[in-house]
């Protein structure tokens, strides 16, 4: 009997033995599974940015009529620029680590688009090479500042204590008032009198942009969301932009008394600008009143406001960045105060008073250096960096010469 119950004991334990090593297993292997789909997933979302960062940005800036070539190469440019260079800067760790490779991507293509966004302040005014040496200088500070405000970097504020899932704040707001910095510094007289001109083809390619970002707009919110939160937080960034669309339609009607298209081209936006500190916890009822504040700000900020700002600070907004991603920015920081439950609010206002002295300090000095490498010959012009423009104007002069001809024959 003694040796029948031995025989027994050894074998239960080794029945729970197996069992204990297959659900070991299976739950490594379901493990392994879950964060394979979650990369997948996450890597979809960053072909997306990547979208927006391209396509979006891209003809997003085209609408200045003489400077197409220009603004698609600078955005080629930045873009490569600014990825890999945030990745050496993540692989040395003084930003801090732990993040996965496509982790690593999303966060690079963050800072693409704050880049962007900073490029857009003085876009037209610089030469091409200036471009690449913006998107050196400007990573540095984005990721210092990304890692002081979201990280906890130099124990200023505990890490994970600001909310700004969707980068309201620190690629929003951050790049914008870089932008302006850089702007303080570099521009001159002859660039405030000279006009910024568009025409049907430029703004229509820029409305394509436009309507490439609306589109992509929620996997940039929702990029490095929980798969749990992530339908609520599409939803949110889609409502946002609604409402700031129709918004901006009615505020460009009444404030101009016929539509801007440049009030649609960029106005539209600002929903998606300052839904992103708020994305996740805010209700769909709220996301909504959220965008469509914001597309009234911005385009009051287009309408009115920018003509005054340009007259007092003496530069020059190309693209307007003050009022579709600065004030939309701030404005989806402090959004989040009244929403999010257990927020500490003064941590809340110091990461963004940080990102505000730290990004116009950083575009200030980022200004005075740029002019090292010379300055455009002719802002707002393709003709001094692109061959193919000069051939072109060639050729169009020469029908224009033989009407001009023909109408004196006649």
């Amino acid at each position: 009997m003694s040796s029948s119950n031995t025989l027994k004991k050894i074998s239960a334990t080794l029945v729970l033995a197996i069992m204990s090593t297959v659900s070991f297993a299976a739950d490594a292997t379901n493990e392994a599974l879950s964060a394979s789909i979650i990369n997948d997933q996450r890597y979809n979302r960053a072909i997306h940015i990547m979208a927006m960062l391209l396509i979006g940005f891209g003809f997003l800036m085209v609408f200045v009529r003489k400077y197409g070539r220009s603004a698609l190469t600078a955005t080629f440019l930045l873009v490569s620029s600014a990825i890999p260079l945030y990745f050496l800067i993540r692989s040395t760790g003084w930003v801090g680590n732990g993040y996965g490779e496509i982790e690593k991507l999303i966060l690079a293509e963050f800072g693409a688009a704050s880049l962007l966004i900073a490029a857009g302040a003085v876009l037209g005014r610089l030469k091409l090479p200036q471009y690449i040496l913006l998107g050196l200088l400007f990573i540095p500070a984005y990721a210092f500042n990304e890692w002081i405000v979201l990280g906890g970097g130099l124990g200023l504020i505990d890490a994970g204590s600001v909310l700004d899932t969707g980068g309201s704040i620190v690629i929003h707001a951050f790049g914008a008032i870089f932008g302006l910095g850089v702007a303080l510094t570099m521009t001159t007289k002859q660039e405030m009198e000279k006009t910024i001109e568009s025409d049907a083809t430029s703004d229509r390619y820029s409305m394509l942009g436009s309507m490439a970002l609306w589109i992509f707009w929620p996997s940039f919110c929702a990029a490095l969301v929980t798969p749990a939160e992530m339908p609520h937080t599409v939803v949110n960034v889609v409502l946002a932009l609604c409402g700031s669309t129709l918004t901006t339609y009615i505020f460009s009607i009444s404030l101009r008394k016929k539509v801007s298209i440049a009030d649609i081209a960029n106005a539209a936006l600002a929903g998606g600008v300052a839904i992103g500190s708020a994305c996740v916890v805010a209700s769909h009822s709220m996301a909504a009143v959220i965008g469509i504040m914001a597309g009234g700000i911005s385009t009051l900020g287009f309408a009115v406001i920018q003509s005054k700002q340009q007259k007092w600070m003496k530069i020059i907004d190309t693209c307007g960045v003050t009022n579709l991603h600065g004030i939309p920015g701030l404005m989806g920081g402090l959004a989040v105060l009244p929403i999010a439950r257990g927020l500490n609010v003064g941590n809340q206002l110091f990461g963004m008073l940080i990102t505000i002295v730290l990004a116009l300090a950083a575009g200030f000095i980022v200004g005075k250096i740029l002019p090292i490498l010379g300055r455009k010959t002719e802002a707002y012009e393709d003709a001094d960096e692109f061959l193919d423009v000069e051939r072109e104007e060639g050729k169009s002069a020469v029908p224009e010469l033989k009407k001009e001809e023909a109408i004196l024959q006649n």
